[in-house]
């Protein structure tokens, strides 16, 4: 009797916990137990069966100044992630998201054992800095699975086969997501200006981003005491968003994961740090303003090499800047509050925005297959010899 197939799945961020989970779940459902897993990442992913050998919350790193003071730790998981292929010999690594850390497991892992198939699961975003990252994932992995039509061509140049299998946040299902009963637990009337800050997954980014939002909200209340607000508070750092909220000098509703599609639902407008949640509060149809700051000498390295005009996501698409985007000196307490008074003052052009946003989503791939079903199929391809090649 043969054995069962064995893949390899390495994440190293919450974000890629989730993808690698999803595709777990996927794998199973097509081979049930004629499927095996083994590798690196979450809880979410441990939920589906992999055991991760480390805690992957330390290799949560934004900036260059974070990943030069990290490198000790990175290398050394590198190394350990590398030996647990070598031990486990799988029948392909699927190595997610999370650039810097798997692109070094990539190639010690190719050094090591060069027949074993690597897949990569969302490429750099080399449309927006350092296109010649495209070149380097093409010599250290044998496939991509991307989340966007406009990342393939930039590697299919290179040569490596890719596999477009669209975002799970384009997938997210907001059918059960009720913005009245969001308001109604927690006492917000109907008709009162609700504002969603949304400062973060990562904990840098709460250090850095919450002070901003802080005197932001101070402004808007000052100028409207009938201002609702309410703060998210995702995941890994929910105790940390709830620590710092709680000593406000006004009320705002802590809202969880559980109620966080009811809470962008219900809010008039959302003001929230750049990140995959800017698709998840279009879906919602809510109105937005994005900020995002990093550490002074990571942010002037990087401005010399980005060369993309936007960073949310569907601005990207849409090629235009449906939604106010300010960073690292732009985004002030005072050009925020503008930003969101302005929206907060005018429904008619919230809501023409709002419009704008929900159609740019189409433009990313929204209605497509389930992304971890795409993802599924191109990895059993991959092991079976028969990847797509670029047309």
């Amino acid at each position: 009797m043969s054995r069962p197939l064995k893949v390899m799945l390495v994440a190293a961020e919450a974000s890629g916990d989730a993808l690698g989970a999803g595709l777990a779940r996927a794998l199973k459902a097509r081979l049930g137990k004629d499927v095996v897993f083994v590798g690196v990442g979450g809880p979410k992913m441990a939920a589906e069966g992999v055991a991760s050998p480390f805690d992957i919350a330390e290799l949560s790193i934004l900036g260059w100044i974070e990943g030069l003071k990290a490198y000790g730790r990175v290398k050394k998981r590198v190394a350990e992630t590398a030996a647990l292929a070598e031990a486990e010999k799988p029948d392909a690594v699927v190595l997610i998201d999370s650039w810097g850390f798997t692109i070094r497991v990539a190639k010690a892992i190719r050094a090591a054992q060069p027949n074993i198939p690597l897949i990569k699961y969302v490429g750099p975003q080399v449309w927006a800095s350092r296109p010649g990252r495209a070149k380097t994932l093409a010599g250290a992995v044998d496939h991509l699975l991307s989340l966007y039509s406009f990342d393939a061509p930039w590697f299919e140049r290179e040569g490596l086969p890719t596999t477009v299998v669209g975002s799970q946040a384009l997938h997210v299902d907001m059918g059960d997501a009720d913005g009245a009963r969001f308001r109604a637990t927690r006492g917000i009337a109907v008709d009162a200006p609700l504002l969603l800050v949304l400062p973060g997954s990562r904990p840098s980014e709460i250090e850095r981003m919450t002070p901003v939002y802080e005197a932001t909200v101070k402004r808007l209340k000052a100028a409207d005491p009938g201002l609702e607000v309410a703060v998210v508070a995702a995941g890994t750092v929910a105790s940390d968003v709830a620590g710092r909220v709680a000593a406000w000098p006004f009320r705002a509703h802590l809202v969880t994961e559980a109620e966080k599609y009811d809470a962008m639902k219900a809010a008039s407008v959302a003001l929230a740090t750049s990140g995959t949640v800017s698709t998840e509060l279009a879906l919602a149809g809510a109105p937005m303003v994005i900020a995002y700051r990093i550490d002074g000498l990571s942010y002037l390295l990087m401005k010399r090499l980005v060369t993309a005009k936007h960073i949310t996501l569907f601005n990207i698409a849409a090629d235009e800047r449906i939604a106010p985007e300010f960073i690292q000196g732009e985004a002030t307490p005072e050009i925020l509050a503008k930003a969101v008074g302005r929206l907060l003052a005018d429904p008619a052009e919230a809501a023409d925005q709002a419009t704008r946003q929900a159609a740019a989503l189409d433009l990313m791939g929204r209605g497509g297959a389930d992304p971890s079903e795409l993802a599924a199929d191109a990895v059993l391809r991959v092991i079976a010899g028969r990847s797509p090649r670029p047309a």
